[in-house]
């Protein structure tokens, strides 16, 4: 039986951290179900992409999950799959369903390893940066794949930077917390995915993989760390 991107990339992901113990495809929800869950997240989700979302719920001692992709959004998928070629015409869409599957991957690895407060800005924070890295290397093995060499050239690499991380726009965030939190982990991602560049491939997945165990002030302390001995640079997002 064929394999789902989905199911694809969930044990892509698990394989480089950890099982998360469920089958996350059973947490997808459609559309009215997003409408319910957005109208009791309140005025939170209204400035948040219509086109993907991701739901936490604590109840008693169980996190409940809610992955919505829109009917657009597999459409392109379906229509230009990633996994047949990779090009502007598919990678924004493949980087909006990757990030929200990785979403709900490492909260519920966070969950298994005692957090609860899923509510708090560190712990979404720390969300949106494990997504931003973890989507940048997903999208360096589509690419690769692609490649006969399955080596990445700089001038892929670019590409890649300016759809992951130049094409974000933390700007048009009305909310000053939104805008802040994703302007600060955009810029924190580059960089730190400019650090990974230089690790071979035995060091990366060492290095991923520790970095993933940490909270999200020690993630930006480890990456401001790098900055300050010159491994890499922290630069705006719209120039990465």
């Amino acid at each position: 039986m064929n394999e789902t991107l989905f199911s694809q990339i969930q044990r892509l992901f698990e394989r480089t951290y950890a099982q998360v113990g469920i089958n996350l495809e059973d947490c997808l929800i459609d559309r009215t179900r997003c409408t319910q869950l957005s109208i009791l997240a309140g005025k939170s989700a209204r400035e948040l992409s219509e086109l993907a979302r991701t739901f936490l719920r604590l109840a008693g001692d169980q996190l409940y999950v809610g992955i919505y992709y829109s009917r657009w959004l597999i459409d392109q998928l379906e229509r230009h799959d990633p996994r047949a070629s990779l090009g502007d015409r598919n990678i924004r869409s493949l980087i909006m369903f990757v990030e929200e599957l990785n979403h709900a991957l490492h909260a519920a690895l966070q969950f298994k390893r005692g957090v609860r407060e899923i509510a708090s800005e560190d712990f979404v924070r720390n969300l949106e940066l494990q997504a931003r890295v973890d989507t940048y290397l997903v999208l360096l093995l589509f690419v690769a794949f692609f490649r006969k060499t399955h080596r990445v050239s700089a001038t892929d690499r670019r590409w890649l930077r300016f759809h992951l991380f130049a094409g974000q726009c933390p700007d048009a965030f009305r909310d000053p917390n939104l805008r802040g939190r994703y302007l600060e982990t955009n810029q924190l991602a580059s960089s730190y995915t400019r650090y990974l560049d230089s690790l071979n491939s035995m060091h990366r997945l060492d290095e991923i993989r520790r970095f993933h165990s940490l909270d999200y002030n020690t993630k930006k302390d480890r990456i401001l760390a790098l900055n300050d001995h010159g491994t890499t640079a922290l630069q705006p997002s719209s120039h990465a």
